[in-house]
């Protein structure tokens, strides 16, 4: 840009320098070309800006709600699982009241009555009534005796000689039976091994 310090004498001279300078003014820097175009480039930037500040508030308002819901969601299944461990055996042991009611019974019965075979036959209605609600519930005891030892099911408490070769390494005696509920071990069985 050149600086201008002349004196105009006449009205076309000062005309022909005034357009001179107004082109200078329109590009300020030579170098860079479209620098009149600022204002619209700025209010484009400005608008990007706006727009991506407003996806950026829309994903934290999305971010929060999700973890909001999780936070809910862990709660709620936390206060579900302790309302199930509370209630988890409601089932089972209301069907056992009716066993309970018949042990109340025989219990008189064993006071009042001195003939053992009718004390045999109310005690043994009782068991059998326990057996079958348990195993309408999946109960199911453990086969273990004259098996193969097997530690995933069993647990050996002694060894003795088996009295046949045949014996050798499988269970022989069972001291506490082994139970399954729904095919799942729920007890082991403890037994006696032959060696």
């Amino acid at each position: 840009m050149q600086k201008n310090h002349e004196k105009f004498t006449d009205r076309e001279d000062l005309e022909a320098a005034s357009e001179r300078q107004s082109a200078v003014d329109i590009n300020t820097d030579e170098n860079v070309a479209g620098t009149n175009n600022l204002p619209n480039e700025s209010l484009e930037k400005e608008e990007e800006l706006e727009k991506l500040t407003a996806e950026l508030q829309e994903q934290k308002d999305k971010y929060i709600r999700l973890f909001a819901e999780f936070d809910n969601y862990t709660r709620r299944s936390s206060r579900e699982r302790m309302d199930l461990i509370q209630t988890a055996g409601r089932e089972v042991i209301t069907s056992l009241l009716d066993v309970l009611d018949d042990c109340d019974r025989a219990e008189k019965q064993l006071q009042q009555s001195d003939d053992i075979n009718e004390i045999r036959a109310g005690v043994l209605l009782v068991f059998n009534k326990l057996r079958a609600i348990l195993q309408n519930k999946g109960l199911r005891p453990m086969e273990s005796v004259q098996t193969d030892f097997d530690t995933s099911k069993h647990e050996a408490i002694s060894e003795i000689p088996s009295p046949s070769p045949e014996l050798k390494g499988k269970v022989i005696d069972e001291v506490t039976p082994g139970y399954y509920l729904n095919d799942k071990i729920i007890r082991f069985a403890k037994v006696i091994v032959g060696k």
